[in-house]
């Protein structure tokens, strides 16, 4: 296991789960990967369900060497960890893939040594599956729930590195903290239909 030397996070608000991702740098990763197209907490406690359904250790090099097809089995489940199981436990074998080649499979040497938040985010950017958007929330989250600070993490993190504010992941320490997080995208989600709706209706006209 790959620690993350840290507190106790709260991300998938279930005991087993968030214990794993407290300690273990890939299944921290692996969440962060999940985390599209379904509930937050949903996409957290997948590296979990992962791990008991595994045959071997949960870590990058088991993972990036698993039979492609058996693997689907295990994040398909009953229950699924994801709505596309397919998609996602291949993403899941290619992030393993290159975590094994490129960090000798220690997840969490992506950020034990940067020397600044350009750096982290650059390296984090070059994940497979994280795109810039995560690549950012994942600083944020290093920086305020990990104590992963290097020089210029906030800037490189904007606008998720905001201190006090209820953005991301990042910002979930609690239930509470969940539900302001989550009323923050749904206001989000609003914002973007009442602004894409004029421009539709420009190009009708």
């Amino acid at each position: 296991m790959t620690s993350t030397r840290s507190k106790k996070l709260c991300l998938a608000q279930q005991p087993d789960a968030d214990e794993m991702l407290s300690r273990d740098a890939f299944a921290l990763l692996v969440g962060m990967l999940l985390d599209q197209q379904i509930p937050m907490e949903r996409a957290f406690a997948g590296p979990v369900a992962i791990a008991q359904r595994m045959d071997g250790p949960f870590d990058p090099s088991t993972v990036a060497g698993y039979d492609p097809d058996g693997f689907v089995e295990v994040v398909a489940g009953p229950p699924a960890v994801h709505r596309f199981p397919t998609a996602m436990a291949a993403r899941i074998q290619t992030l393993a893939k290159h975590l094994d080649e490129e960090y000798g499979g220690n997840a969490s040497a992506v950020w034990s040594d940067v020397k600044s938040g350009d750096d982290l985010l650059a390296r984090l950017s070059a994940l497979p599956g994280f795109g810039a958007q995560k690549a950012k929330i994942f600083v944020a989250l290093l920086g305020k729930q990990l104590k992963v600070r290097p020089r210029g993490w906030r800037e490189a993190s904007e606008p998720y590195g905001e201190d006090g504010a209820y953005k991301s992941v990042a910002d979930v320490i609690d239930v509470a903290s969940l539900v302001k997080v989550r009323q923050f995208k749904q206001e989000q989600k609003v914002e973007k239909r009442v602004v894409a709706r004029p421009m539709r209706q420009t190009r009708n006209s």
